[in-house]
């Protein structure tokens, strides 16, 4: 709850300091304070310690793995102003603008992650949604960024309209938009309505998370957009609305579990052959990685297949392990020219901090061991195993990360055993220390998950 008013009231704070302060280095400092402020009032609410209260009439639930999540989400928020904020000053003449969009996106990732009412995740994704489409344009010189601006409002649009259809089902199926009161059988007249209301929420949420076969705005988006702001859409927003879809899953669903379950299947099977099949034949790091979030996001599915507790601590874990291996990858790609990987060709002889930085990212999104992806793809695929369904599906994930493998080694490669002069990155000392922390905490989470996951345990 107070992550939720906060952003919101820090989003307005941030659009009024750009009428009164002139000098736009000040908007990176300013986003930082809100973003620690943020994180201070979820630390807050984890501790039971409200600040600003309001009766909500149990729309909205206060779970310890909620919260646990916005912990996550608004620490990799620090970490991308720290290692952004620059950058995103650099888009264009509305720095201030920029950071208060990005605090109304917080916003509504809170209200994804806490809600209990359909209703409430409806408004959640569209704060997040609306914001987003004017953040992927906001390059108003470059073409490619106002294509991608289209696009993403066009079929994010039309995918609303699915959601609102699968949310008026499941009202008619229940006679309620509180999700405990979806997860119950219906009675025969009205059975009809909730395995279609539940396909239909089913399509709606995987266009947002781009699980395929409905992620065919992900690669346009995600190239054409600024890649700061590409950046954090494929992390924490990505990683929010995965929350929001296992939450509605599991305390909504969980009872019809064999009325959708093959559905799910089909879309893991898709989303991870598409995506991992897809990335081995690009030529841009930028349109690779675009690729590679679309099949993490198959493995992210596999947490609101399997719907179990398992899965809560996977999910968690993939969202940490995910957001600081992309972030970190991204704010290097960032501040380079050339995103094809022949520009990666001797990096690691001009920049060898940085190479080995963007190695263990790497790593981590391959899910080798020692690194927080290997462990987050592993609670993710025993949530599967654990319900003793389907375990031809989790043999082929296996095959489709070791296909992955090929591709994170093609940046590795060509840092380290290609030749190349590399390209100069301008970087400063806290820079560096910032980067150094995530891949600390990546190599932290591979080798201890438990200092994560043991959190969900303290009452």
């Amino acid at each position: 709850m107070n992550l939720i008013l906060i952003s919101a009231i820090w989003g307005v704070v941030m659009m009024f300091s750009g009428l009164f302060i002139s000098n736009k280095s000040m908007a990176k400092n300013i986003a930082l304070l809100g973003a620690v402020v943020l994180l201070i009032s979820n630390l807050l609410d984890l501790n039971g310690i409200t600040i600003l209260e309001g009766d909500f009439k149990g729309m909205l639930q206060y779970e310890r793995f909620n919260l646990l999540f916005l912990t996550v989400a608004v620490l990799s928020l620090i970490f991308y102003f720290l290692l952004n904020g620059k950058d995103i000053e650099s888009v264009g003449s509305h720095s201030y603008e920029y950071f208060a969009l990005i605090f109304f996106v917080m916003c509504g990732v809170g209200l994804v992650a806490l809600f209990n009412n359909l209703l409430i995740l409806f408004i959640g994704i569209e704060i997040i949604s609306i914001p987003l489409y004017i953040l992927t344009g906001a390059d108003k010189r470059n073409l490619k960024s106002n294509e991608a601006a289209l696009k993403y409002f066009l079929m994010g649009s039309f995918s609303t309209g699915i959601f609102l259809l699968g949310i008026a089902f499941l009202y008619g199926a229940s006679g309620s938009f509180q999700i405990e009161n979806m997860n119950l059988p219906a009675n025969d007249q009205l059975r009809v309505l909730l395995p279609i209301g539940i396909v239909f929420m089913l399509i709606a949420l995987s266009f947002k998370v781009s699980a395929a076969p409905f992620h065919f705005w992900t690669p346009d988006v995600y190239d054409g957009a600024p890649t700061v702001f590409t950046s954090f859409m494929a992390t924490i927003v990505k990683a929010a609305v995965f929350v929001g879809f296992f939450n509605l899953f599991l305390n909504g669903f969980g009872y019809n579990y064999d009325d959708w379950k093959l559905s799910a299947a089909i879309i893991i099977v898709l989303t991870l052959f598409i995506g991992n099949i897809t990335a081995v034949f690009q030529q841009s790091v930028k349109r690779m990685l675009a690729y590679s979030s679309i099949a993490q996001a198959g493995f992210m599915m596999f947490s609101v297949f399997a719907v179990n507790d398992m899965a809560k601590q996977g999910l968690l874990l993939y969202a940490a392990a995910y957001c600081l291996a992309t972030i970190g990858i991204f704010a290097v790609i960032v501040k380079m020219k050339d995103y094809t990987f022949d520009g990666f060709n001797g990096f690691a002889k001009k920049e060898p901090l940085l190479a080995f930085i963007l190695t263990v990212c790497l790593l981590s999104l391959a899910g080798i061991p020692l690194t927080a992806g290997f462990f987050a793809k592993y609670f993710v695929l025993a949530a599967a195993v654990k319900t003793g369904t389907y375990l031809w599906l989790v043999i082929f994930a296996v095959l489709m990360a070791a296909i992955s493998v090929y591709y994170y080694f093609r940046i590795i490669q060509a840092m380290y055993f290609k030749d190349g002069e590399g390209q100069e990155v301008e970087t400063t000392p806290v820079y560096k220390v910032v980067l150094v922390t995530v891949a600390a905490l990546i190599i932290l989470l591979g080798v201890l998950p438990g200092s994560l996951l043991d959190w969900l345990l303290i009452f």
